[in-house]
C-alpha cells in the first residue's frame, strides 16, 4: 500500500506547488474512516482509494482532485457526511465526494432503473464539474483490475456496465489508453475464449513477423532525419479488443486487417505534421481510403492528428499517426491535457479550450426529456455511440454523429425545431430519402415546412438519444394538443347548457378547485375523459346544480359520462349475459351497456374510441371507421377508452373481410382451409356475384388480435384466385 509520503511525492513532482497539508490531511481522514473495512481481496479497504490517487496522479491532474479521489468512497462507505467533508476540506473537494457517491436507498423496481438514477446523478455532477468524470474512471479502472476476486455473477454485470457505458465515456472525453484497458478487461471477463482466441493469433503473429516493429521505427527516423524534421517514432500493437470489434464491425478474417501495427510519429509542429505524411507517403505507398486528417477536422473529444495507412518494410500493412507534442498529450490524457484544466475550472466550469464536453452537455440536457430511469439510460448509451461519421451543413459546420444515422437524426442534431418541421432532404445537392444512411463528408440540407408534426414511426428509425427523446416529445405534445382542442369544445357546450359564459379568465381562477395547474390541464383533462365537463361548471359557478334529466346518474356523482382512466372494469355485452362474455375495455365507469359498432368491429391493437348514447350504452369504433364522421359535431359523445385483454384469458373478436375472387371450382374451399390453418373462426359467409369472372364474398371471421388478422390477410392476397381483399369497417 503506498505511504503518505510516497503520494505526496508523486503529486510534488508534476505540480510543485501543491498543496501538501491538504493531501496529508485527506490521507489521515480517510485511512481513519475505512478504519478495519476490507476488499473482496482480502486488502485493506483504503488501498483502493490509493490507488484511484496513483491512477489520477499519472494524468497529472490538481491537489484537489487527488484529495476527492482520496475521500471519495467516505460518504459512501462509512459514517462520514457531506458536511464532515466540507467543514474539513471545504465546499469545491465535499462537491465532488457528494458528486461520486451512489444513491441509497433508491426506492425502484428494477437494477436497471437504479443503475440509470445514479448515473443520472453522476452526469450532473460531471456537469458541473468536469472532475468528478475523471475521479470516477480512476475509480472504475482499479475496480476493474482487481475484478477476479469479485464473485462470478456480478462479475459479468460490472463488466457488462463498463463496457456499454464507462470505456465509452473515458472515450468522448479523450482517455484512449483508459479506455482500451477498461475495454480489454471486460473482453476477457464476458468473453473468455475470443480473448484466449485473439491472444493466441496476435503471439503467433509477433513470432512471425519477428523484428518488423524495430526495422519500421529504424526506417521512420532515418527518413525524417534526412529531411531534417525532428520527431520521435513509437511503434505499438493494437489491442484484442479493438481487433475483435473491428473484425466483427466488418465482417473480416484476422489476416485482413491493416492496422495490427501502429505507429506514432510526434514532430514539433502542425506543418511538420504535413511534411512528415508528405516524405512517408514518397517513402512507402499509401492504401486508398486510408487517409483521414484530424488535424483540420478534428474529433468531437478534441482528438486531432493525421492517420495513414501504407504499404512498408517485408510488404507489411502498417497504420501511422502523425502529431505534434500537444496533440499527443490530449490523445493520452485527454482534458486532464489542457492548460485550463491544469488551472483548476473556475466555478465549476468547463474548461473553455475544449469541445469534449460539448457532447456531456448535449446528454445533459436529456434528462429533463427522459420519461423515466431507462428512457434516460438509453438516450446515454445511445449518445456514447464511438464510430462516427462527420457531415455538415450547407453553410459549413460540422455535425458529428454515430455511424448509421439519417438525415432525421443531423436534423435533429442542428436544432429540435428543423427535426420537428423537417420534411426532405438534399444529400451532396441530390434529393433523398429521409431515411439515407449518411457517409464522411456528406453535406446535408433539411427540408423544413412549418406546422409540421415528426411521425411516430420515425422513433424507431432514428439512432440518436436526442432524435428519439425529441420525437417522442412532439408526439406527447401533438396528441396533447388534439385534447386540448376537443377539451375546449365541450367545456365551451358545457357551460352552453349551463346557460353560463364560459371565461377563461374565471376558469383559471377556479383551478385550485379542480386540482390542476394550468388552463390546458383542465382541458386536456376533460378531452382525455378524465374529468367531467359538469365538475368545471361547478368550479366556476359553486352555486350551479345540474338537473337530474341531464345527469342521468347525479347520484354518483360523476355525470351520465364519467371516466376513470385508473379503473379496469369489463362490461357485460347486451345478449350475451347468460354466457358471461364482456368486452375488455378500460377507461370507463359506471354499469352501462358496452357494445361492438357492427359490420367489422374492433380487435385489440386497434385504436378505439366510445360513443355515448343516452339511453342505450356505449359503442365501441375502431378509429377509422367512417361512422365516425357522423358524431365531429358531438365531442361531447366521445369517450377516449383502452383495450384491457387479458393474456392469459385469451378470446376472439369479430372482423369482416371482403375477397374479390375468380369465379372457378373450388376457390372457397381454398379461401375457408387457409383461414382455418390460420387459426382463425368463421362465423359468417356472404357471397354474389359481380361478373362472370368475379364474385364478391363478405367473411365474418373472429380472430385473436390485430397482428392476427393482418396475417390471415396476407396469407389470403397470396393466393391466385385472390384478386383483391379489404377489411370492412363501417
Amino acid at each position: 500500500m503506498m505511504r503518505q509520503f510516497e503520494l505526496v511525492d508523486r503529486v510534488k513532482r508534476y505540480l510543485p506547488e501543491a498543496d501538501e497539508d491538504l493531501l496529508n490531511r485527506a490521507y489521515v481522514y480517510a485511512m481513519k474512516a475505512h478504519g478495519t473495512q476490507k476488499r473482496a481481496s482480502g486488502d485493506p479497504y483504503f488501498s483502493h482509494p490509493l490507488e484511484v490517487a496513483a491512477i489520477l496522479t499519472d494524468l497529472r491532474v490538481d491537489d484537489q482532485t487527488i484529495a476527492a479521489a482520496i475521500l471519495h468512497d467516505t460518504i459512501e462507505d462509512t459514517g462520514t457526511t457531506r458536511e464532515d467533508i466540507a467543514h474539513r476540506f471545504g465546499e469545491n473537494i465535499a462537491d465532488l465526494v457528494d458528486g461520486l457517491t451512489k444513491l441509497k436507498k433508491l426506492d425502484l423496481v428494477s437494477k436497471k432503473a437504479a443503475q440509470a438514477e445514479n448515473l443520472r446523478k453522476l452526469l450532473l455532477a460531471v456537469a458541473a464539474d468536469a472532475r468528478v468524470l475523471l475521479v470516477k474512471l480512476a475509480d472504475r479502472l482499479h475496480n476493474m483490475r482487481t475484478l477476479h476476486f469479485v464473485p462470478p455473477d456480478k462479475r459479468a454485470r460490472i463488466a457488462e456496465e463498463t463496457l456499454e457505458i464507462y470505456a465509452p465515456l473515458a472515450g468522448r472525453i479523450g482517455m484512449q489508453d483508459m479506455r482500451d484497458e477498461l475495454e480489454d478487461i471486460c473482453f476477457r471477463v464476458l468473453m473468455p475464449d475470443a480473448h484466449m482466441m485473439m491472444t493466441q493469433r496476435l503471439t503467433a503473429l509477433r513470432e512471425r513477423v519477428g523484428g518488423l516493429i524495430e526495422d519500421i521505427e529504424t526506417a521512420l527516423r532515418a527518413r525524417l532525419a534526412a529531411s531534417h524534421i525532428k520527431g520521435e517514432v513509437k511503434g505499438r500493437e493494437k489491442r484484442v479488443y479493438s481487433i475483435w470489434r473491428k473484425m466483427e464491425r466488418k465482417s473480416i478474417s484476422f489476416e485482413q486487417l491493416s492496422d495490427i501495427f501502429g505507429f506514432r510519429v510526434i514532430v514539433g509542429s502542425v506543418e511538420d505534421c504535413y511534411r512528415a505524411l508528405g516524405i512517408i507517403h514518397q517513402e512507402w505507398p499509401f492504401v486508398p481510403g486510408r487517409f483521414k486528417d484530424y488535424i483540420s477536422t478534428p474529433k468531437q473529444n478534441d482528438y486531432r492528428s493525421l492517420h495513414t495507412t501504407v504499404v512498408g518494410p517485408r510488404h507489411q500493412r502498417v497504420e501511422l499517426q502523425i502529431r505534434t507534442r500537444k496533440m499527443d498529450e490530449i490523445a493520452e490524457f485527454g482534458i486532464a491535457a489542457h492548460a485550463a484544466y491544469k488551472e483548476g475550472p473556475a466555478d465549476g466550469e468547463v474548461p473553455p479550450s475544449s469541445n469534449a464536453y460539448s457532447w456531456l452537455r448535449k446528454t445533459i440536457e436529456l434528462l429533463a426529456e427522459g420519461d423515466n430511469p431507462e428512457e434516460f439510460l438509453e438516450h446515454t448509451k445511445l449518445e456514447l455511440f464511438q464510430d462516427q461519421v462527420f457531415c455538415f451543413t450547407p453553410k459549413g459546420l460540422l455535425i458529428a454523429l454515430p455511424r448509421g444515422a439519417n438525415p432525421i437524426d443531423f436534423a435533429y442534431a442542428v436544432h429540435t425545431d428543423v427535426g420537428n418541421n423537417a420534411v426532405g432532404c438534399r444529400i451532396n445537392g441530390r434529393n433523398s430519402p429521409l431515411i439515407s444512411e449518411l457517409h464522411n463528408g456528406d453535406e446535408v440540407e433539411i427540408l423544413t415546412s412549418e406546422g409540421q408534426v415528426p411521425p411516430a414511426a420515425w422513433e424507431s428509425m432514428v439512432v440518436t438519444g436526442k432524435a428519439r427523446a425529441s420525437i417522442r416529445r412532439a408526439t406527447r405534445e401533438a396528441v396533447r394538443k388534439q385534447f386540448v382542442g376537443l377539451g375546449r369544445r365541450i367545456v365551451e357546450r358545457a357551460f352552453v347548457r349551463a346557460g353560463k359564459a364560459f371565461s377563461e379568465e374565471k376558469l383559471v381562477a377556479a383551478l385550485p378547485r379542480l386540482a390542476r395547474q394550468t388552463l390546458d390541464d383542465v382541458l386536456t383533462a376533460v378531452g382525455r375523459g378524465e374529468m367531467y365537463s359538469g365538475d368545471v361548471v361547478k368550479a366556476v359557478f359553486p352555486d350551479f346544480r345540474e338537473e337530474s334529466t341531464k345527469a342521468g346518474t347525479a347520484e354518483s356523482g360523476k355525470g351520465w359520462f364519467g371516466v376513470q382512466g385508473a379503473e379496469k372494469l369489463k362490461f357485460k355485452v347486451p345478449g350475451q349475459e347468460k354466457q358471461g362474455a364482456s368486452i375488455p375495455i378500460r377507461g370507463l365507469s359506471d354499469d352501462l351497456p358496452v357494445r361492438f359498432a357492427p359490420n367489422g368491429g374492433a380487435v385489440p391493437g386497434d385504436r378505439i374510441v366510445g360513443i355515448l348514447t343516452p339511453g342505450e350504452g356505449i359503442t365501441i369504433y375502431p378509429i377509422q371507421s367512417p361512422a365516425l364522421m357522423a358524431y365531429d359535431e358531438e365531442p361531447w359523445r366521445w369517450l377516449d377508452v383502452r383495450w384491457d385483454v387479458d393474456e392469459h384469458d385469451p378470446r376472439r373478436f369479430g372482423a369482416q373481410l371482403r375477397l374479390s375472387m375468380i369465379n372457378e371450382p373450388g376457390s372457397l374451399a381454398e379461401i375457408t382451409r387457409t383461414i382455418a390453418d390460420t387459426d382463425a373462426n368463421i362465423a359468417n359467409i356472404a357471397m354474389r356475384t359481380k361478373t362472370a369472372d368475379f364474385h364478391e364474398t363478405v367473411i365474418d371471421i373472429e380472430v385473436w388480435d390485430l397482428k392476427h388478422l393482418n396475417a390471415i390477410m396476407s396469407e389470403l392476397r397470396a393466393k391466385p384466385m385472390v384478386a383483391n381483399i379489404e377489411r370492412v369497417i363501417e
